[in-house]
Order: C-alpha cells, then sequence, then structure tokens
C-alpha cells in the first residue's frame, strides 16, 4: 500500500512506499478533502480461485493491448476505458516500475497523457472519459514513476472543478462546459476528485459538497437515484450515488442509509443486461464500504460465482461495451479482496 502526503499548492515528488500503512493522515484543512477518507485495512488472504482469475483477466488485457496502450474494441480506444485497465493493473498490487505488467501500465499511461488537451488537460472527448482518466493518474500518482503525472493529474483536477462551477446544478454532464447535469458521469467525477485528494491535489470542500447536493436531489422516496431526477432507481446508479457518500465520510446520513437499504434489498436482482459490468464495479466498492461487513462478504462470494461461470477461455469478460471495459469492470470488482489500492481501502 502506498502513503502520500498531503499537499495544498502542489504535488510532492512520486514515491512508492511498500508494506501496510500504519497510520491515516488526518485532514489538515476543515476545507480540504483528503487521506482520512481512504483509511487503511488490510484484508485476509486471498484465495486461489481469486487469483487465478485476476490473473488470467489481466493475461488477457496484456495480450490484447495494442502497441500504443489501447485496445481494439468498442471503447478499448478511449483514455476512461484505458484509465480503468491500468486501475485494474495497479490492484493486483505487482510492482508497477518493474513487475510483469510495468511495460503495459507505461504504455497505457503514456497514452492517457498524449490525449490530454495541453490547454485544459481535458483527457478524451467526454467527461466520462475525463473521470476515469483522471482516476487512473491519482491511482498512479505515487506508485508509477513518471514525472508527467503529476502535472498532468492536477490540470485534470482544475478541469473537473471549473466545469463544475460553471454547471448550474454543481455537478456534471458530457461536456466540460454542459449545462445539464446526470449522476453517473457524476460519480465518474466525483469519485476521481476525491482520489486526487487522496494523491495530494487540494480539492475544496465546497466542492464536493455541492456534488452530494445534486446526488440529493436525484433520491427516490425508495432510496435509489434516477438519472437527472428522482424516479427511475437502479442500481448503478444508486451504488454510485452510495459510493460517494462514503468516500466523502457521509455514512452517518440518511441519504446514504437510504442507499444502503436499496442496495441490500435488491442485491439478487444483478441481472445481466446491458450495464451489468458497470454496476459490477461500483456495486462491489458500495457494498465493500457499508457498516455491516456481512453484506459486502455475501456480495462478494455471490461476484466470485458469477464471474467465474462467465469468464472466457482467454481469460476476459464480454459485455456489451467491449471486452476491455468488461474485463476492467470485472477485476475491479474482485480486487476489494486485494485492497492495495487507496481508494480500495476502508
Amino acid at each position: 500500500m502506498r502513503n502520500r502526503k498531503l499537499q495544498y499548492n502542489k504535488l510532492a515528488s512520486p514515491r512508492v512506499f511498500i508494506g501496510i500503512m500504519v497510520v491515516c493522515l488526518q485532514l489538515l484543512s476543515l476545507h480540504t478533502y483528503g487521506q482520512s477518507f481512504f483509511s487503511p485495512s488490510t484484508g485476509g488472504e486471498v484465495s486461489v480461485e481469486v487469483e487465478e482469475m485476476y490473473r488470467k483477466g489481466l493475461n488477457f488485457l496484456v495480450a490484447t493491448q495494442t502497441e500504443n496502450g489501447t485496445w481494439n474494441d468498442n471503447y478499448g480506444r478511449q483514455p476512461g476505458v484505458v484509465g480503468l485497465s491500468v486501475v485494474a493493473m495497479l490492484a493486483h498490487g505487482d510492482d508497477p516500475n518493474y513487475g510483469q505488467y510495468a511495460k503495459n501500465i507505461k504504455r497505457s499511461i503514456n497514452f492517457i497523457l498524449s490525449s490530454a488537451n495541453k490547454a485544459n488537460g481535458y483527457l478524451g472527448s467526454s467527461m466520462y472519459n475525463h473521470g476515469f482518466a483522471t482516476l487512473a493518474l491519482a491511482e498512479a500518482y505515487g506508485a508509477v514513476h513518471d514525472e508527467r503525472i503529476g502535472p498532468a493529474l492536477e490540470k485534470a483536477v482544475k478541469l473537473i472543478l471549473t466545469s463544475q462551477a460553471k454547471n448550474p446544478y454543481k455537478a456534471w454532464r458530457y461536456s466540460p462546459s454542459g449545462r445539464d447535469a446526470d449522476t453517473t458521469i457524476s460519480g465518474a467525477c466525483l469519485v476521481a476528485l476525491l482520489a486526487a485528494a487522496n494523491a495530494g491535489v487540494n480539492v475544496p470542500e465546497k466542492a464536493v459538497k455541492d456534488a452530494l447536493n445534486y446526488y440529493k436531489s436525484c433520491q427516490s422516496n425508495d432510496g435509489g437515484f434516477g438519472y437527472t431526477s428522482p424516479g427511475g432507481s437502479n442500481l448503478a446508479r444508486t451504488a454510485i450515488g452510495s459510493l460517494c457518500y462514503s468516500l466523502a465520510g457521509k455514512q452517518k446520513s440518511n441519504i446514504y442509509i437510504k442507499t444502503v437499504n436499496y442496495l441490500v434489498s435488491n442485491a439478487g436482482k444483478r441481472g445481466r443486461g446491458s450495464y451489468y459490468f458497470y454496476y459490477l464495479y461500483y456495486g462491489a466498492q458500495a457494498f465493500f464500504r457499508m457498516p455491516d461487513k456481512s453484506a459486502w462478504i455475501n456480495w462478494n462470494q455471490i461476484n466470485i460465482k458469477m464471474l467465474k461461470t462467465l469468464q472466457g477461455p482467454n481469460g476476459g469478460w464480454s459485455g456489451s461495451f467491449g471486452a476491455s471495459f468488461s474485463t476492467a469492470s470485472a477485476l475491479l470488482s474482485l480486487a476489494l479482496n486485494y485492497r492495495f489500492l487507496p481508494i480500495y481501502e476502508r
């Protein structure tokens, strides 16, 4: 695990800290979000079954990765999916600079950095891409030896913040200049902000509070979240909102408690629809952070069994958004068993 010093004006020089994190830094300012939302939690032994599945999935990503760090499927050439694939590699805990996936991580980081708009740091062609790619930079910072990551991360965060400030809903939509908002894109951006804060980037408390208020406006009576307003709750959007509230330290709020009740009561309806792997990515984290640890244990056991039956002979998983996205999402739903990344700690 890694322990990174919280900074207010600029990032510290990247360093890798090996071993178990033994202390959790507290917030240094009442107006800045930081590492206390990612307190350490040492996982138990990872089963042979999970390790085998994870290795096969990573080997699939490695075998199908192109020379420029992308994947030739539906969305595999977009920075967001490339970013999630990087996070899946980092989450296994191998040395990102000298381990067996170091070359692949470097390729994809190079692609993400090269895709950034030089003027404003915009990553890709939508805030979905930008949010997931920013998350990858935040998780790579301090672990991957590349001096370009810190400045790119700061620039990417600044774009998220300026986009939010201009948005009437104080949330996010497809474009940085969007005048409306939805709970899925907002989740990608808010999780990226919280991960960046943990990496040492200055994130104002007001930005997080404003984003959570938008989620509050979209919560339905059943505790789930709608897409742009209350109504039409589903597992994926509710998992996103639940994760955001828990990462922001709001587990005692009625809004968060209602999301937990919705997710637990509907856990058996995960299905196999178009957004199955998208839900697994967020659902795993949402259940993992629930106060009742048995909720995560039960969810995780079912997830392992399901993913084992769905994993292809080549090690990958197939879904409507492409094999690279589906495989990265499946792996990240299993990654809570390892708990190497700061964002995957309780």
